[in-house]
């Protein structure tokens, strides 16, 4: 679950993180009376789960409580990445004496927890990894990482600012607490950019991204708070709905399977595979489960198909409790009510329980989008090969 950036400085602040007051307000009159009460120069952010902010105008400096007000007015309502801005964060401006960068995740291709640091901070990370990838440090660690942040500060920050004791220890102190909010707080991702040296040589967290394992929320009750229904993926709402195990990514291929660990081996072959043909990737994933009757594999084949981003879809099913002809029947089933014009190729890969009936199934169907392989790699290749030639 993504965080509102004022969610997850109320976060930092429990751990002790030093960041700037805020106010959230939902119209410019809000706004106004919030720059009134700080009473200095201001910055009115856009609250929205997505990055990019600055760049699409949802961050402006305002002097005075009425023009806090007026660049309210420009930015509530407008979109960015098609997140709609319902409510702004009106907080002080600080006085920057330097930009660094700071974030830990859950890195799922090394099976491992991630750092990455960097004394430059309040750009575009992406972009300087690829320009001037020296000036980010990136760490894998499993645990004691407290004991690991000395020498992490040390390959990061050029000598100058090493030299100075004090500031060092305020950055050590900083990232141990974004540490302990990370693991404390059960977070898949925590990210401060910018994470500043002020004028007055304090070190503060300006920004704040969080993200929390969804799974862990049986541990924080206290969490709930955060769910806003409206803020959602459509898409993982619609799937809620239907009662599906879906989970949506950046892909664009469709994965649909029966069991987790069958879908996450789908997805990493997918992964993998992908990487032959510029960098393709999954684009969600969908575990039917055990026993899946065919309306679930038809309203499975119609999220995957409705959404925009996926290019071709892999249907990967080891026949158990769940039967093939039962899944073929599905297929069968959702590709009889969705707009020709929609369909995407359907890579299938069945094996198990009912599998000959399955197959016959397909065999007879025929439909033109559906090619039927034997195994999972070279279903993961060619569902990827389908999208690397529209490139």
């Amino acid at each position: 679950m993504d965080l509102y950036e004022y969610e997850a400085k109320e976060l930092f602040l429990k751990h002790g993180i030093n960041t700037l007051p805020s106010i959230i307000c939902k119209n410019p009159e809000e706004v106004y009376n919030a720059s009134a009460k700080y009473d200095c120069l201001v910055v009115v952010k856009a609250q929205v789960k997505t990055g990019g902010r600055g760049k699409a105008g949802g961050v402006k400096l305002a002097k005075t409580p009425q023009e806090a007000k007026e660049l309210s007015a420009e930015i509530l309502g407008m979109k960015i990445k098609d997140h709609l801005v319902e409510q702004v964060m009106v907080t002080p401006a600080a006085d920057i004496k330097q930009e660094y960068y700071f974030s830990m995740m859950v890195d799922r291709s090394a099976g491992q927890h991630i750092a990455i640091i960097s004394a430059e901070g309040g750009v575009d990370i992406e972009t300087l990894a690829k320009t001037d990838p020296d000036k980010i440090i990136k760490h894998h660690f499993t645990k004691d990482f407290d004991k690991q942040i000395p020498t992490l500060v040390e390959k990061a920050f050029p000598k100058k600012i090493l030299d100075d004791k004090k500031i060092i220890e305020k950055i050590t102190q900083t990232l141990e607490k974004l540490h302990e909010c990370y693991v404390k707080e059960d977070a898949t991702l925590v990210e401060v950019n910018p994470l500043v040296l002020t004028d007055e040589n304090d070190i503060l967290a300006l920004d704040a991204k969080v993200t929390l394992d969804d799974n862990a929320g049986i541990r924080h009750s206290e969490h709930e708070k955060y769910v806003h229904i409206k803020a959602e993926d459509p898409k993982e709402l619609e799937a809620k709905k239907l009662g599906l195990n879906y989970v949506h990514l950046q892909g664009e291929v469709g994965i649909i399977g029966n069991g987790a660990g069958l879908v996450m081996s789908t997805l990493d072959v997918v992964q993998g595979q992908g990487e032959k043909f510029g960098g393709i990737k999954p684009a969600n994933f969908l575990d039917i489960g055990g026993g899946a009757s065919s309306q679930t594999m038809s309203n499975s084949l119609n999220l995957v198909l409705s959404d925009e981003q996926v290019q071709s879809v892999f249907i990967n099913v080891f026949g158990g409790i769940t039967a093939c002809d039962k899944v073929a029947e599905g297929i069968v089933k959702a590709l009889g009510t969705i707009d020709e014009n929609k369909i995407k190729p359907i890579v299938i890969r069945l094996d198990g329980n009912a599998v000959t009936r399955g197959l016959d199934i397909l065999r007879e169907y025929a439909h033109p989008s559906i090619i039927v392989v034997e195994t999972m790699d070279e279903a993961a290749y060619k569902a990827c090969e389908l999208v690397g030639s529209k490139k």
